[in-house]
């Protein structure tokens, strides 16, 4: 039998014996949908193809030097959370909760590993200079995830794309971990047409809060959250801006005060309250406790006027020097 048989073989037993370990709110392979179609044999699994074609490309090594939340990291310590290091955290997480609720790792991964491709230097400081930018010269506003996905479709590779998947594509312009979700159901009728909706509207100026496609995509959206709530903390205490006492005791006697005892009790609650379900959410309890503790976080760290010496002259650098306008 030649290779190439043999090896399309070994994957189909391989993915049969997957599929059946899938709960059936779960994303199948068999389900993936790409715009364009592909001539060549891949052995790998849809999404897992997915998943390399992001983790391979320019733009996802490009994260390395990009800022999460403390601008220059890598000059003030190199233990400091970077945009790669929250993408890993993601990822891993999102990953356990999937695999605990039986849904489809690749897929999760892939969405995961992709989701803030399109964030622009110096986090969300950046990304509201670069819209400021982007407005002032008639492009429309500017949203990372939006970039993220014009990345993955018509950036990456000399500008002829990824052709990813339209489940993967939908959650990385599906993610908001910014927004407070207690829950989150799947939009299983969403269609092409839904995306470029959504993309318009952002861009002109309008708020719309996108659901996912795929349950895959609900729990990355939730793992979001969870990666950075107790990482910028973490952080923070590590550069003097707060003392770990200044953590809500309300909080803390339930969530716990360090990253790893925070992701523990997010992860968990999730997983207990969302397996067998087609919708993954937290706890009412714990959903409302992650609130303060995000209000805590956007008072004490997000806009801490200490993270925002080099403010003005970021904001400059941006208005300054808009390089897009001198691309042919």
């Amino acid at each position: 039998m030649p290779v190439y048989k043999k090896m399309q073989q070994i994957a189909r037993d391989i993915d049969k014996k997957e599929g059946q370990l899938l709960s059936e709110f779960a994303v199948t392979n068999e389900e993936a949908v790409r715009r364009k179609p592909e001539k060549d044999i891949h052995y790998r699994p849809p999404f897992a193809l997915d998943r390399d074609r992001i983790s391979y490309s320019g733009a996802f090594r490009r994260y390395t030097g990009k800022t999460q939340v403390i601008y220059f990291v890598s000059l003030l310590d190199e233990q400091l959370t970077s945009r790669i290091i929250h993408t890993l955290s993601v990822a891993h997480i999102s990953k356990t909760i999937g695999r605990m609720l039986s849904l489809n790792t690749d897929l999760i991964e892939s969405i995961a590993l992709g989701h803030d491709l399109g964030h622009p230097p110096f986090g969300h400081d950046g990304e509201k200079f670069l819209s400021e930018v982007s407005v002032k010269y008639g492009l429309g506003f500017f949203h990372h995830n939006i970039q993220s996905l014009r990345v993955v479709d018509t950036i990456a590779k000399k500008g002829r794309g990824m052709n990813l998947t339209f489940q993967t594509r939908d959650g990385i312009l599906s993610h908001n971990g910014e927004v407070h979700n207690e829950g989150l159901s799947p939009d299983k009728n969403k269609t092409e047409q839904d995306l470029l909706d959504y993309i318009k509207a952002m861009e002109n100026g309008d708020f719309v809060d996108m659901s996912p496609a795929t349950l895959e995509g609900c729990v990355m959206r939730l793992s979001d959250t969870i990666a950075y709530i107790g990482q910028d903390i973490d952080d923070a205490v590590r550069i003097g801006l707060i003392q770990r006492d200044d953590l809500p005791q309300d909080v803390t006697a339930i969530m716990g005060d360090t990253n790893g005892e925070i992701i523990e009790t997010l992860v968990n609650d999730v997983v207990v309250n969302s397996c067998g379900k087609n919708y993954v959410c937290f706890s009412e309890k714990i959903s409302e406790t992650l609130f303060k503790l995000k209000q805590f976080n956007y008072r004490e760290i997000y806009r801490s006027p200490k993270l925002k010496v080099n403010h003005k002259r970021i904001k400059k650098g941006y208005h300054r020097y808009p390089f897009f306008m001198r691309i042919p």
